[in-house]
């Protein structure tokens, strides 16, 4: 017998203000069809001010709980992946445990931008598998309009701020492709490629948060392939196919590139969860919000085969297979 990590629940939340392409439109020089055209983005939410990373996170962090039938103290693992902190430190991930009432096990931050939940899901479905961990709140949270430059319409249209988690729990299985649970992730990384997604601010390097740049047509150059190549290689550790597949849910930044990685997965546009157009990018947010949604409004079911796939800043990237 070996241990899998099987999804016990999931929650969301999204922030209540909601902004639309054409409030932007009339504070920027763009328009609803221009944005539309190029992303899928036709709305995006936005949090409140004072409200933090970690308030984001602790909300969807209690509705998974709920959703799991879970009290915080059965918890043994927090990972929060975000790179919109509350503060340089302490980690994000404790605030949360504080605000949960949880007092044991461990609690941190992962950085890995976009990709940032496909990483922390790795991370406790290890700590699960070594038996570190029995059970763990695996978190994206972002407030990204904290980091935009709202005059650079280039890239202020294409954020948006939330949070999602999903509970992983210990569960003995077979060691197949038929078990329930995380069954393989796959994470590259390229930093070469450090310039064509960055925040020009830091701690260490000017002293000043800073604000998102990026160089769109790059980024997406190498997403669509990098994709690909890691559902690819994740699908053939577990020895299924495309074929096999439920249900895709790719990180949500770009519409374009998500149906180009569907398609050349050999994956219908029907078996694609899109939540970009009213949710935007979220970075480490985006999938554990779309699962979230896929899974309350019935589409996602038990013994479904899903397959997870981000990419962002570093580069980094990397895919999940999960039967849920």
């Amino acid at each position: 017998m070996t241990i899998r990590s099987v999804v016990k629940g999931c929650g969301s939340y999204l922030p209540k203000r909601v902004v639309t392409n054409d409030d932007l439109a009339r504070e920027i020089d763009t328009t609803d069809e221009w944005i539309t055209r190029r992303t899928g983005i036709r709305q995006r939410h936005i949090a409140a001010a004072g409200e933090k990373t970690s308030d984001l996170a602790y909300e969807a962090a209690r509705r998974a709980l709920a959703s799991a039938r879970m009290a915080p103290d059965e918890i043994d693992l927090i990972v929060v992946a975000t790179s919109t902190p509350d503060r340089t430190f302490p980690a994000t991930a404790t605030t949360v445990q504080a605000k949960l009432g949880m007092t044991r096990g461990a609690a941190f931050d992962v950085q890995a931008v976009c990709a940032g939940f496909v990483y922390a899901l790795n991370i406790a479905d290890s700590a699960i598998r070594l038996g570190e961990a029995n059970a763990a709140l695996v978190i994206g949270a972002e407030t990204f309009s904290r980091i935009l430059d709202w005059h650079d319409r280039s890239t202020c249209v294409l954020f948006g701020d939330g949070a999602g988690a999903v509970v992983l729990h210990a569960t003995e299985a077979s060691g197949t492709a038929q078990d329930r649970g995380v069954l393989t992730c796959r994470l590259h990384s390229d930093g070469r490629f450090n310039d064509l997604l960055y925040v020009d601010g830091g701690p260490s390097s000017t002293g000043t948060v800073g604000h998102l740049r990026m160089e769109g047509k790059e980024v997406f150059r190498h997403a669509v392939v990098n994709l690909v190549s890691a559902t690819e290689e994740a699908l053939a550790a577990t020895g299924l196919t495309s074929a096999d597949v439920d249900w895709l849910v790719p990180h949500q930044a770009n519409l374009r590139i998500m149906t180009g990685a569907a398609e050349r997965l050999g994956l219908p546009e029907s078996k694609l969860v899109v939540t970009v157009d009213r949710h935007a990018n979220t970075s480490a947010a985006s999938i554990p919000l779309a699962l979230c949604e896929a899974v309350s409004d019935g589409r996602i079911k038990q013994n479904d085969v899903v397959v997870v796939q981000a990419i962002g800043g570093g580069l980094a990237w990397g895919a999940s297979v999960i039967r849920w």
